[in-house]
């Protein structure tokens, strides 16, 4: 039976899901691994995005909490807002009310990955406060620490991403995602599968 990872996001601008397409490309390299993108909903009318300048939403799947409940293991990708997730996948997690209720997510492992404006804009701290959501469904964060080797220490490029996960800088919207920053999104995402296979391997 394949081990399921869903890799579950909200991106506004783009910067966030081609983080998520990495990450499902890792943990997908991991035999045995059943990897799946699914969007959280839109909180925000569409003539407020037009105005925002949001490019349409992709042909991702959008997510219910139930859907949550198939997986063995989860990558959570979110923007920061001062510091901390975006609303609409806060406005997702508290829509989870039942799954906290029968306790179906704990023992479950997680990682979270994130794209903030600036190299001060919460490349920590959005991860940090995201871990408070995992803790009440009972979930085991999985950070992937200094896995990635030599890519953690690079200090002559601009590049986002910390020992809590991967991640990106968006600048005014025009940065994409570098090379160095989308292999370490990739090596998430091949990290958290097998760490999910191991765990479901044992039960």
């Amino acid at each position: 039976m394949a081990v399921k990872v869903y890799i579950v996001y909200y991106s506004m601008y783009g910067h966030v899901e081609k983080l998520a397409e990495e990450i499902k490309k890792g943990a997908s390299s991991v035999e045995g691994v059943e990897a799946k993108l699914w969007q959280v909903p839109e909180t925000l009318p569409k003539e407020v995005l037009g105005k925002m300048s949001a490019p349409p939403k992709s042909d991702v799947p959008i997510i219910t909490p139930n859907d949550l409940s198939e997986a063995d293991g989860f990558v959570f990708g979110f923007p920061t807002r001062f510091g901390m997730m975006a609303a609409q996948f806060k406005a997702f997690l508290d829509a989870t009310g039942g799954l906290w209720r029968t306790q179906q997510l704990a023992g479950k492992p997680a990682g979270i990955f994130y794209s903030t404006g600036s190299q001060g804009g919460g490349q920590e701290t959005t991860a940090l406060t995201a871990i408070t959501q995992l803790v009440h469904h009972g979930m085991i964060f999985v950070p992937i620490g200094y896995t990635f080797g030599a890519g953690m220490f690079e200090m002559e490029k601009v590049k986002g991403g910390s020992p809590y996960g991967a991640g990106t800088y968006a600048g005014d919207g025009s940065r994409q995602p570098s090379e160095l920053e989308l292999e370490q999104a990739f090596h998430q995402g091949k990290y958290i599968a097998a760490i999910t296979k191991k765990l479901k391997q044992a039960a």
